[in-house]
């Protein structure tokens, strides 16, 4: 992955949709929920934005809960990744 984010932006990796539920019922491509959850690939440094000093508390393996329709999505090399700004992450999942 050639992609660093800038200031308060992370990259992060959709985790895969489960393809059945936990009843062992296979779903339909359109039957999938959206993921929320999302890996952590890249962690830009911080530093001033928008006139505020924003640290980063994210790091690089950590698998993130997100808003449903937050970020941009860009694919590069055939993969899809999503760029956030941290203020976008709800929650560290654990």
């Amino acid at each position: 992955m050639n992609i660093k984010p800038l200031a308060d932006r992370v990259v992060t990796k959709m985790v895969e949709a489960e393809e059945t539920t936990k009843g062992g019922i296979i779903l339909a491509g359109s039957a999938k929920e959206k993921p929320e959850v999302a890996t952590v690939l890249a962690v830009g440094p911080g530093g001033l934005v928008d006139g505020k000093e924003v640290k980063m508390t994210v790091k690089e393996g950590d698998k993130v809960l997100m808003s449903k329709y937050a970020g941009t999505q860009v694919k590069v090399d055939g993969v899809e990744y999503t760029i956030i700004r941290q203020s976008d992450i709800l929650a560290i999942v654990e």
